[in-house]
């Protein structure tokens, strides 16, 4: 497992971070107990995953106070959230601090490594930093938290407006940020100014339903075609994703999703969930191949993965900024030199 340094925290972490949401929530909506549910902690550890995403709203703090009991705390970073509002109410500070305060009981710590304000929307933040923020402050230097971030909600703010105005404000030392092949606004509207600010950067939703349903796939791409924006032939075929999964590149379309983010700069650490063992190793595989598990695994992945984002970008026209049929010069990319040349494929979830 490659490690990487979360922004100008100082923290090391993996660069796959356990998240603990999502649909599975470590597999306790499927009916697993939290016994069961630790003990996939516990495997992700012992694949060398350090991060561990959680929050209040998942339900899965108590299963992760259930695998610190026995995992040194200074071997993993444990980052969890509060809301600011719920129900068209304000979480007021106190009301804020509590949740900080149940969260270290439920995890049995004493501090969080980093705390986040939860899927704030840009009509919300400025209450998040002018009202919240202060507390947040407070209770860093009091020790329960060490460094302070907050997450966007990429479902309704696919432009990332609230992450452009927070990049400002020095308050805020992580970023959760929605980023995937499908959805690929913060290359531009992010991750230039978190490198510039030393913002480190958890990615959410890396792989998407969407890159099971091929179909779906194949009518986003017609969509796409008919507007000009992908290379027309993308649009005449019922697999157009189908270039990326090849030999001596990635095995599947997980794996292909996972290479595409674990390569984006300004990446730090690409969250993925699991509700069972099975699934937790080969989601861990999948990023350990994107990354490559040797210094020659790991420059012949990045030669990969970016000869990939070479095709896909000559085969996304427009959107790449590329006129439609303009060969693009990727010559440094086959030498494995420019890990910058990406697609801007602006599709929706």
């Amino acid at each position: 497992m490659h490690h990487t340094t979360l922004g100008r925290t100082g923290l090391r972490v993996s660069v796959a971070g356990l998240g603990t949401g999502g649909f599975s929530r470590l597999g306790l909506k499927t009916g697993k107990t939290e016994e069961e549910a630790a003990r996939l902690i516990h495997e992700a550890v012992g694949l060398g995953v350090n991060f561990i995403d959680t929050a209040p709203a998942y339900g899965t703090e108590g299963v992760v106070g259930r695998a610190l009991k026995t995992i040194p705390r200074d071997k993993v970073v444990v980052a969890t959230k509060a809301a600011v509002q719920r129900d068209g109410k304000w979480w007021t500070p106190q009301r804020v601090v509590e949740s900080l305060d149940n969260s270290l009981k439920l995890m049995g710590t004493d501090y969080v490594d980093v705390f986040n304000l939860h899927g704030v929307e840009a009509k919300q933040y400025d209450y998040a930093l002018g009202t919240l923020a202060p507390a947040l402050l407070d209770q860093q230097q009091k020790g329960k938290i060490r460094h302070i971030g907050i997450t966007e909600n990429p479902i309704v703010d696919f432009t990332n407006e609230m992450l452009k105005r927070a990049v400002n404000d020095p308050v805020w030392e992580v970023y959760m940020v929605g980023f995937h092949m499908m959805h690929q606004g913060a290359r531009n509207n992010v991750f230039p100014a978190t490198r510039e600010k030393g913002i480190g950067t958890l990615l959410m939703f890396a792989v998407r339903s969407i890159f099971a349903d091929p179909p779906r796939v194949a009518r986003e791409m017609r969509e796409l075609a008919a507007k000009g924006l992908v290379e027309k032939s993308l649009g005449e075929t019922d697999d157009p994703l189908g270039f990326l999964v090849h030999p001596g590149g990635a095995a599947n379309m997980t794996e292909a999703a996972y290479r595409f983010v674990r390569h984006e700069p300004g990446v730090d650490i690409v969250l993925f969930g699991t509700g069972d063992a099975p699934a937790h190793q080969r989601r861990v595989a999948a990023q350990a191949a994107a990354a490559g598990g040797r210094p020659r695994e790991a420059s012949e992945a990045v030669r990969s993965s970016d000869g990939d984002r070479a095709r896909f970008a000559f085969r996304a026209g427009k959107v790449t900024g590329l006129p439609i049929g303009e060969r693009p010069k990727f010559c440094s990319v086959m030498r494995g030199l420019d890990p910058r040349i990406h697609v801007f494929l602006a599709a929706t979830q």
